[in-house]
């Protein structure tokens, strides 16, 4: 059911199609069309689901408005304009609605000036910040383009009158859909598009993405099960200058002090150099950081033209900061993934990535906020701070050369998103639970929705568990088995509904108390990686983790222990399974390279082929390579070390899996459990995207765990693993919000998250009695082993050895080796300055080369 569009209209077949007013426009302001309307604008004029893919700055958005304006316009002509929405556009953003608003306001004026006369196509913008007056007068006057986000436009499903004016509905589309596919808004956003479809049967669908994959899927999340859908693909058209670049030729080899000025020099360079430079961190703390060293160093070149732009910072003034850079009054912005989405900012000639963005899409969404008009060139650099940063940006910048994007992974069958669009349903009215059931199978999302976990869901919106009663949860429904219909059930059903509708979980600060002294706050989201007895540090101090409740974590002072989670833990960007997948590739390239002796020129000869990188680069992952070769072996994608260390009374056994920290995460855990079954022992454990490592104080069967790990049985370890962990908890009440089971608002009150906490672990507890098999309490688990986690790919790990096509491979070493540096040095990282940590790496780094018996590596 999915077309790929292998060819383009011409320029004068989609001229021939405009009426005259358009085509004049569009002749007077680009006197052609860019690919991407190419391929799209005559699609949408015939009413066809099309999914566009295409570089930031290709006209995206005029393929869709393009036509549609087209439309209203020749009704306009002809007086047949009705007081009714023709077309809705949904995006991620509140601000991205705003800039449509004005974008699409703009080209409508023109065309009325070149037309001498007023169309009186009304576009109008519906969002959590529109007024109750704004609304009522849409009532009046309903607009016909209608702008909002997914959650205002299943509020707009639920008002009956402003429901009303989408019956026939002809246009929807849905912008940065790769924003919204991998996450439950996307999710409830199926299931909203199921809802419009029933009101607007020949509704179109048009999905703009500026980089996504893979293409058909999300086409299939577009359109729906078993519709057909049309994919333009407009990947090549805008050029490309991506450079890897490294502060200093040895990463290694070097005091904080020399890499510090080293790092600001560059970026200093870099920014002088262009007329307004992006700069992308990967947290909001490392975004303040950059900003404080750029205008303490540089007191002259930064005065009030650089600013920081992060989701901590207030609305007013990310939004001032947005109006500055638009009208050119800032040299350079700083933030952390807060502007990669398609606002609109102004010219930007550079982008600077500082570390890894973790994943190709990301690099490539990232990229194009630089040059974005049409024929301009797509300028970033990455600057690389250690080895592993500069192999992983390298791989990623090859894949991306070579448009390799990674894959996304939409969520499917979330029983909470559908439990709160099912009581949206009943709402509407009454309907036949067959055909409630088929229409939702309609979703992309549940196209394999299991009928037992739909009843389920009924059952419990229905009221079919009394035992919840004594925790205040009433049926929401009414179901008549024996007619099967079903329907809303009391007075306050809507207003209960449409205060509480969204998938977003209210967010809050979890204090940390020693006994009852407050001694600071952590995030909820470093609280989940939590179990009792981790250490962490606080405000310079270690702390050992005991419990949690409500908002309230219990810790006791633990200042002879080294912590055991990073402090910045919770705000890192996971590395995407796919780009994991080719750095393996390229280590055994290297590892090749080594067994069939080549010397160091062909080495390096073969690093130039394979990966876009100068000689300081190449240089540096030769050596990288060389050092971790001859110290112990390169673990890749066919070949899994383990590593085992003392250190300190502790035995380490390192896991050189490089699949991504969500797999990692799993696998670590369930590497944990088996332990504490085999042995009742707790034991340490870290990990990153490259590895984890298990700790112990006394030997333990690690490895024997490890083998007993069958891909089959995974799941239910990681159930079991995960029945009584903080990141259960925290998900459930998140499930549980999202389900109406926990109503956020209630009687005009806001249920604080403190409140929202304790409620959902009483009635964690509650639903465990019910049966562990409960609707929300599954989906929770659900959510942490595939959306949190990713299991999937790690059940395809644990079957790869079993089917022998990944060697596991057992080391002992006096020292870590290279490649597991930058993993055992996460424990240290809080209770480090960065120039021990520094100092620490090139100590380790000269004691390998010691046992080597080389000092530098030969040719």
């Amino acid at each position: 059911m999915i077309e790929v569009i292998n060819e383009p209209n011409t320029d004068q077949e989609i001229f021939q199609s405009l009426s005259p007013i358009v085509r004049r426009w569009f002749q007077d302001k680009f006197r052609d069309f860019t690919e991407a309307q190419k391929y799209a604008i005559l699609p949408i004029m015939r009413r066809e689901n099309i999914l566009v893919s295409s570089p930031t700055g290709t006209g995206k958005t005029l393929c869709a408005f393009g036509a549609i304006l087209d439309y209203l316009i020749e009704l306009s002509e002809k007086s047949q304009l009705e007081d009714r929405i023709y077309a809705i556009y949904i995006s991620p953003l509140k601000a991205l609605s705003r800039d449509i608003e004005k974008n699409l306001k703009e080209p409508l004026e023109e065309m009325e000036k070149l037309a001498q006369k007023n169309f009186g196509i009304r576009i109008g913008v519906r969002t959590g910040d529109t007024s109750t007056s704004e609304r009522a007068k849409m009532l009046r006057k309903p607009p016909h383009i209608l702008i909002t986000t997914p959650e205002s436009a299943a509020l707009v499903l639920g008002s009956p009158k402003f429901s009303e004016k989408i019956h026939n509905l002809e246009f929807c589309i849905v912008d940065e859909i790769h924003a919204l596919a991998e996450n439950k808004r996307g999710v409830h956003l199926s299931l909203t598009l199921e809802r419009l479809q029933q009101l607007s049967p020949t509704m179109a669908r048009i999905g703009l993405s500026a980089t996504i994959e893979p293409l058909e899927t999300v086409a299939q999340f577009l359109a729906g099960n078993d519709r057909q859908c049309r994919v333009a693909n407009v990947q090549y058209l805008k050029k490309f200058d991506l450079k890897v670049m490294s502060p200093l030729p040895d990463l290694i080899n070097v005091n904080e002090k020399k890499l510090q000025e080293a790092l600001y020099t560059t970026l200093d360079n870099l920014i002088q150099t262009h007329k307004t430079t992006l700069v992308f961190t990967n947290t909001r703390a490392g975004t303040e950081r950059v900003v404080h060293h750029l205008k303490e160093r540089f007191p002259k070149n930064y005065t009030e033209n650089l600013a920081a732009h992060h989701g901590s910072l207030s609305k007013k003034h990310r939004l001032e900061i947005e109006d500055n850079l638009r009208a050119g009054k800032l040299k350079s912005v700083v933030c952390s993934t807060s502007l990669e989405l398609g606002l609109d900012i102004g010219y930007i000639d550079l982008v600077i990535c500082l570390g890894s963005p973790k994943s190709v899409a990301r690099l490539v969404q990232r990229s194009g906020r630089a040059g974005h008009a049409l024929h301009e060139t797509v300028k970033a650099r990455l600057v690389v701070m250690d080895r592993d940063d500069l192999v992983e940006c390298s791989v990623m910048l090859k894949a991306a050369l070579e448009k390799k994007i990674d894959r996304i992974h939409i969520p499917t069958n979330c029983l909470d998103v559908l439990a709160q669009q099912i009581y949206g349903f009943a709402i509407q009215r009454r309907w036949k639970i067959d055909e409630l059931f088929a229409m939702i199978k309609q979703s992309y999302c549940y196209k394999n929705l299991a009928h037992h976990d739909f009843m389920q869901v009924i059952s419990y919106l229905a009221g079919e568990f009394a035992s919840l009663e004594d925790r205040h949860i009433y049926a929401k429904i009414w179901h008549d088995k024996e007619t099967g219909d079903l329907g809303k059930r009391g007075k306050v059903a809507r207003l209960l509904y449409m205060t509480n509708i969204g998938t977003i979980p209210d967010e809050a600060h979890v204090q940390v108390k020693v006994k009852e002294d407050v001694i600071g706050t952590i995030d909820e989201a470093f609280l989940e990686r939590l179990k009792r007895g981790e250490i962490f540090v606080l405000g310079g101090n270690t702390y050992e983790f005991l419990f949690s409740r409500g908002m309230v974590a219990q810790v006791r002072p633990a200042p002879e222990k080294r912590p055991t989670v990073p402090s910045w833990f919770s705000e890192m960007l996971p590395l995407s399974f796919d780009l994991a997948m080719e750095i393996q590739k390229f280590r055994r390239y290297m590892q090749d390279c080594f067994e069939n002796k080549r010397s160091k020129k062909e080495v390096l000869g073969f690093i130039h082929s394979y990966l876009y990188v100068d000689n300081v680069a190449a240089e540096a992952i030769y050596n990288y390579f060389w050092e971790q070769y001859h110290y112990l072996e390169i673990p890749h994608d066919q070949k899994l070390l383990i590593e085992h260390y003392s250190e300190d009374k502790k035995k380490y056994v390192v896991f050189h899996s490089l699949f991504g920290r969500r797999v990692n995460d799993v696998l670590s855990r369930a590497v944990a459990y088996a332990v504490g079954k085999l042995q009742c022992r707790d034991v340490e454990l870290g990990f990153n995207d490259n590895g984890f490592y298990i700790a112990t104080d006394r030997p333990a069967q690690i490895l024997r765990a490890f083998e007993l790990l069958k891909a089959e049985q995974l799941r239910a370890v990681m159930e079991k693993a995960i029945d009584k962990s903080e990141v259960l908890r925290r998900r459930f009440r998140h499930c549980a919000g999202r389900s109406l089971m926990i109503l956020r608002e209630y009687k005009g009150q806001r249920k604080r998250v403190g409140r929202q906490q304790v409620s959902s672990m009483i009635l964690l507890q509650a639903v465990k009695r019910i049966s562990e098999d409960f609707p929300i309490l599954k989906e929770a688990r659900r959510e942490v082993l595939e959306d949190l986690m990713d299991i999937e790919h790690a059940i395809w790990v644990l079957q790869q050895i079993q089917d022998r096509k990944i060697e596991v491979k057992e080391v002992s070493t006096s020292l870590p080796s290279p490649f597991a540096f930058n993993l055992v040095l996460e424990g240290y990282t809080d209770i480090m300055k960065m120039e021990d940590k520094l100092e620490f790496l090139r100590r380790m780094h000269l004691m390998v080369l010691a046992k080597i018996g080389k000092k530098y590596p030969m040719e």
